[in-house]
């Protein structure tokens, strides 16, 4: 396990290559002069030229990525254009923020889209089953953004039970972290449903039900267990995405996240705050999507003996080599 745990961090680092590579090229690709929206549209053009010169904008495009990559790889992502301050600084301060709010909407509709999923399928074709059908279809035609402005407007300023912007207690948190579970919970409820619904059809399922099991054993013992790896699946690739994709809703709710400083950034092109926030996005989603795999060996026994084949393996060939 250790063994391709260690092979699968490093099959990360041309995926990062290849990110922060596109990113870097369409920052400076982009129209806009970073040294004239430092110093602003009043400044000279000596003082303009000198400020390139120590930003190292007068080096080829090439020469500029290496050097930037080479302070990557010691964990320096460089200063702030816009504050001076360091980019690591920013975004270890903000990215807290960010996970909590992603890990609540994930949590919240995982623990609503996985038994309204089961219960859809073990009551397929039934009133219950068309009514989540209906709502699950409702909540993927809507965006996060505006579920976001309707829980605002119902809970926060008719109601007045959940504060509408800021952070600052768990009360904060409340409101965003359901804007991020509207966008997951219906394509977790289908995952869900799809997948009970072709485990239900197994033989060993009749072959539990012919021997007397009971429902709830059938169901919880041998369906869900088994239905899980491409619920677990959808729900990393989802929280790996929601890491990086709060934006809006931050925007919505006025809370200083990771998604708003990127945005802040590519506007005024901040390329080392963004180039930064993209890399440690996906340098996080990539752990996320390493534990999802870790996670299935727990799940599903015949993975683990997978691992543990490709690891046995991989020593042979290390033999004879």
């Amino acid at each position: 396990m250790i063994r391709y745990i260690g092979q699968r961090l490093l099959m990360m680092i041309p995926v990062i290559l290849g990110i922060s590579f596109i990113i870097f090229s369409i920052m400076n690709l982009t129209k806009g002069d970073p040294a004239r929206l430092i110093l602003g549209e009043g400044a000279t053009l000596e003082a303009i030229e000198a400020k390139r010169e120590e930003l190292g904008l007068n080096d080829a495009f090439i020469v500029r990525y290496a050097k930037y990559i080479a302070r990557v790889a010691i964990g320096d992502f460089g200063r702030s254009y816009r504050t001076d301050a360091p980019v690591s600084e920013e975004i270890f301060s903000r990215f807290p923020t960010t996970f909590y709010i992603a890990f609540l909407g994930i949590l919240f509709a995982t623990l609503f889209a996985v038994p309204v999923g089961v219960i859809s399928a073990v009551k397929q074709y039934s009133a219950i089953d068309i009514i989540t059908t209906v709502v699950a279809m409702l909540l993927t035609s809507m965006p996060g953004f505006f579920v976001g402005m309707l829980l605002i407007l119902s809970f926060a300023l008719m109601l007045r039970i959940f504060p509408a912007t800021g952070i600052g207690t768990w009360r904060h948190f409340i409101l965003p972290s359901l804007s991020v579970a509207s966008v997951t919970m219906a394509n977790f409820i289908r995952m869900t449903r799809s997948t009970m619904l072709e485990v239900i059809r197994q033989d060993y399922v009749r072959t539990a039900r012919a021997k007397g099991a009971s429902m709830r054993r059938v169901i919880f013992t041998h369906c869900l267990r088994n239905s899980l790896l491409p619920v677990v699946t959808v729900v990393g690739i989802n929280f790996g995405v929601q890491l990086g994709g709060t934006i809006m809703i931050e925007a919505v709710f006025a809370i200083p996240g990771l998604g708003t400083y990127m945005i802040n950034a590519i506007r005024q092109k901040d390329i080392p705050a963004v180039m930064g926030s993209v890399i440690f996005a996906a340098i996080v989603a990539g752990i996320i999507n390493l534990a999802v795999d870790i996670l299935y060996a727990y799940i599903d026994p015949r993975v683990k003996s997978h691992y543990e084949r490709f690891t046995k393996r991989g020593r042979r060939n290390a033999q004879r080599s």
